[in-house]
């Protein structure tokens, strides 16, 4: 791996781009409500939330998602193409391990298909960004 194949701005609006992919995802016109009724949360529950630890640390954990997947890019032929199926990829395996946390916390499939698809779409973007910004 060549770090100065690594662009920190890419990752940094990489990992920005999950907020915003998240922002969408878990909106209530999309499949907020479903993810509400499927986590046995109501509207009071999700807005009493210490928000600062909330989107403190989901803003940690994708700026860590990124950097890892930006080592991962760190190649002189990373292009889009490569960089969008890495991210895929990565989502794949991300999907994967909500599902099996999800069957054992008996969920159902809609709850593990929303949070599973957020990561999924999310790490292609992330993916596509890095791969993109040369």
């Amino acid at each position: 791996m060549d770090f100065s194949h690594i662009n920190w701005l890419a990752i940094a609006v990489a990992a920005l781009s999950a907020f915003m992919v998240g922002g969408i995802w878990y909106s209530r016109p999309l499949f907020g409500n479903a993810w509400m009724i499927d986590s046995n949360l109501n509207m009071e529950q999700i807005q009493a939330g210490n928000k600062g630890k909330i989107f403190g640390f989901t803003a940690i954990f994708s700026l860590l998602m990124a950097v890892n997947l930006g080592m991962f890019l760190a190649d002189a032929k990373t292009d889009l193409a490569w960089g969008t199926t890495a991210g895929f990829l990565a989502g794949i395996w991300t999907f994967s391990a909500i599902a099996i946390h999800s069957l054992f916390e008996l969920k159902s499939w809609r709850y593990i298909l929303i949070n599973g698809g957020y990561s999924l779409v999310s790490l292609t973007l992330m993916g596509a960004i890095i791969g993109a910004w040369r």
